[in-house]
């Protein structure tokens, strides 16, 4: 698909020497927008790799339809959703792609590409959102404590899932943290999340001795020959790898009661569930989750019934008798 330049481009190209090398005119507006993406967001090539292929999924839709961007109405995107409902996508996957379209064609009509938004009227799919899987606190102790401390790579593991539970980190914040990252002094953690913020997250007692502990009897004799830089490394010094991760928790959850599915997001979301049980406010549990928005962290008050009944007895002026 190819577009002329907008008008900001246009500019652009008069205000340059004829020496400077022209781009050509058919420029790809998916390419320029996941540029955009990784300059102005930092997206991560995750991301960018869905983007792509939402994008290219839809404009190939258009195409058979004899259809282009520049002509595109209200009434393609609501067939492209249809299209996509009938092939058995979740709402979630087509919400999905619904807005990545919506993002890819306001950047176009903020260029100047294209003159109206077909998404603009279109409604988002709505769909029942599962509740997030979470653990007992009984569970999710077992779980973390459940390393064998006599193998190779014991003390390294609960010190991992410790620090999981301890901060409700993602997998990705996780093993991306460096040394220089972690404060047991003061107590927290500098995680960088989505988009490359950055977020302080308090470091519990426990969790802090496990990484001291770490730190000497499992790191450094991991380090002798190569140090990567990174908190958590394999035997040979490198950063451990997600899927070794993965493995850290399957173990653990095999080693207990805990559900078979359990995955590092089921230790994330017990943390924030957990601390909600306890009386922690919402914001401060969106802040420490680095949820950019707090109807994200809202799925947490799912509290159970005893939490929920006696919070009513508390604060009910006709609950008791």
């Amino acid at each position: 698909m190819h577009f002329p330049l907008s008008p900001r481009q246009a500019s652009r190209e008069r205000r340059r020497p004829a020496s400077a090398g022209r781009p050509p005119t058919g420029s790809d507006p998916v390419a320029e927008f996941l540029d955009s993406l990784q300059a102005e967001r930092g997206a991560s090539p995750h991301t960018l790799a869905a983007y792509r292929r939402d994008l290219r999924h839809f404009i190939a839709f258009l195409g058979a339809g004899a259809r282009t961007l520049q002509r595109a109405g209200p009434e393609d995107v609501v067939a492209y959703v249809e299209r996509l409902r009938r092939t058995g996508l979740k709402p979630a996957s087509i919400a999905r792609r619904l807005s990545a379209l919506r993002s890819f064609i306001r950047h176009l009509v903020r260029e100047g590409r294209l003159r109206r938004d077909p998404t603009e009227h279109v409604e988002r799919p709505r769909g029942g959102r599962p509740l997030p899987r979470t653990l007992s606190r009984e569970k999710a102790a077992a779980l973390v404590e459940s390393p064998d401390l006599s193998r190779p790579g014991g003390v390294r593991d609960r010190a991992l899932l410790e620090l999981l539970y301890a901060t409700g980190m993602r997998a990705s914040e996780c093993l991306k943290l460096g040394l220089e990252d972690v404060n047991l002094s003061a107590g927290y953690v500098t995680c960088t999340g989505k988009g490359r913020k950055q977020r302080l997250v308090p470091l519990g007692a426990e969790a802090a001795t496990w990484l001291k502990r770490y730190l000497t009897e499992g790191r450094a004799p991991a380090i002798r020959r190569v140090d990567s830089g990174r908190l958590f490394v394999n035997r040979f010094g490198g950063p451990l790898s997600r899927q070794s991760l993965w493995n850290v928790v399957r173990r653990a959850a095999a080693a207990t009661d805990a559900p078979g599915r359990t995955s590092p997001h089921v230790l994330r979301h017990s943390f924030a569930t957990h601390l909600l049980e306890n009386g922690a406010d919402l914001r401060s549990v969106q802040t420490m989750l680095g949820h950019a928005d707090i109807a994200t962290t809202q799925i947490y008050t799912h509290l159970g019934s005893p939490t929920l009944r006696r919070m009513y007895d508390q604060f009910h002026p006709r609950a008791k008798r």
